[in-house]
């Protein structure tokens, strides 16, 4: 049970067989960098890292309760929950609500955001307010010493040297995969009978992309296009093309108006709602242990000072007009 529950050592799960939560729940990614270097995690021990690395892959939706968490990982619910705390103040995870307006409906649900960067309490702030662009620059990797040199003058010149041999030549930028072309090119992982060729991903790419602007998830697009298969498939290509178009999943509804969302952060532990400048660490100052300030009555209004202090003179003649009592 300890090593359940303390040990570090990270289980290899099955991101696509994870649970999803309820509609309008889960898991929300920020905007940030499309891809994150592998050292992404680097800062963070061991079993917050591998526990970061797997919500990273897991698709927008997912349960990531404590408790789906700890059916799929190496972990019991109090090593996943002080994990994910510890996510949470290092600026990779916040909680709270938003409101969700469609045709002829409105609702709060409740939102788990992640992020692939560490963020401090200023750049929540400006996500909350629907300051932060849906396309962000990831970071430069700190490890990047571009441009930069020794700094030292030299006080002599180099020794010649011989005439540098031709340059190899340059190899050929690594172009990075779409969501669309990297489902496809899973497909033979999940069923070796409709593997595709490079050539195949690449045409039927339009259409895979076509599902994820539906709202569909690569769940939902492995599941239609290996249930169900025949007995022998002949054509991998031609199959998946047809089922990629015969069950395109209908268009989703659209906003009644585009506006920037409205989002509430909230403390992750009494749920008490409140800036993200003030909720540092993703807690409000009262569970951090920090005194809670005296709120003074605001004064009155000059107004009211005047309404007063003639009921106060009103009340005091009428005492006086009807004398001593008998």
């Amino acid at each position: 049970m300890a090593y359940r529950q303390f040990s570090g050592a990270p289980r290899p799960a099955h991101v696509s067989r994870h649970p999803l939560a309820s509609p309008g729940y889960g898991k929300r990614s920020v905007p940030g960098p499309a891809e994150v270097s592998g050292g992404a995690f680097a800062a963070l021990p061991a079993r917050e890292a591998s526990i970061a690395g797997f919500i990273d892959r897991l698709p927008e939706g997912a349960d990531i309760s404590v408790k789906a968490l700890a059916k799929v990982l190496d972990y019991g619910q109090c090593a996943l929950r002080t994990a994910l705390n510890h996510l949470q103040r290092t600026g990779y995870l916040r909680r709270g609500r938003e409101h969700l307006v469609t045709v002829g409906a409105a609702r709060w649900v409740t939102r788990t955001w992640f992020s692939r960067t560490a963020r401090d309490e200023s750049w929540w702030a400006s996500f909350v307010a629907g300051e932060v662009g849906e396309s962000v620059v990831g970071d430069r990797p700190e490890g990047s010493d571009e441009g930069s040199g020794d700094g030292g003058a030299r006080t002599a010149p180099p020794a010649p040297s011989p005439a540098p041999a031709a340059p190899p030549a340059p190899a050929a930028p690594r172009t990075s995969r779409s969501r669309a072309y990297a489902v496809l090119a899973a497909l033979g992982r999940r069923d070796p009978a409709v593997s595709l060729s490079a050539a195949d991903c690449a045409a039927l790419e339009p259409l895979a992309a076509e599902w994820f602007a539906r709202g569909a998830g690569e769940e939902d697009v492995l599941r239609a296009l290996t249930d169900g298969l025949p007995a022998a498939v002949h054509h991998p290509a031609g199959i998946v093309r047809a089922r990629l178009t015969s069950k395109l999943p209908p268009e989703p509804e659209p906003e009644v108006a585009v506006r920037p969302p409205l989002r509430v952060m909230e403390c992750s532990t009494c749920r008490a709602p409140g800036r993200p400048e003030a909720l540092v660490g993703g807690e409000c100052g009262e569970c951090r242990g920090l005194p809670v300030p005296i709120r003074r009555p605001a004064p009155l209004a000059p107004e009211q000072v005047r309404a007063r202090a003639g009921q106060a003179r009103a009340a005091q003649a009428r005492a006086v007009d009807c004398g001593p009592p008998r």
